[in-house]
């Protein structure tokens, strides 16, 4: 019967070992990256893919402590509600360093008159 009271409780522990492997691919994939990119682009990915990695596993172990339904759909919208804001700031400020780096390297290929 306690097992009733947490339904989401299994999440938690999946949760935790997603999050590890997830950290592991990200840090193989910014590897790679920063020997493509410029290193602030590389950076600002890297920051941004950290939150949003702990703002997974902190939904997640939210959703693990939920009570029943109604409260798992109000976390999940919150979560949603709140990335979405994000992910449109983290464009903005990706899409304006892409800029600043396409720039930076095509200055290095003109040749002077």
């Amino acid at each position: 019967m306690a097992k009733d009271e947490q339904p989401f409780e299994a999440l938690s522990e999946t949760a935790e070992k997603v999050v590890e492997n997830a950290r592991g691919a990200v840090d193989n994939y910014f590897s790679l990256l920063q020997k493509m990119c410029s290193p602030d682009l590389t950076e600002k990915m890297r920051t941004y893919t950290a939150r949003n990695i702990s703002a997974s596993a902190e939904c997640v172990g939210k959703l693990s402590q939920a009570r029943d339904f109604q409260e798992a759909f109000r976390i999940q919208t919150e979560f949603m509600q709140t990335q979405l804001n994000s992910f449109a700031e983290q464009a903005r400020s990706l899409g304006e360093a892409y800029t600043k780096a396409a720039t930076d390297a095509t200055k290095s290929f003109r040749m002077s008159p």
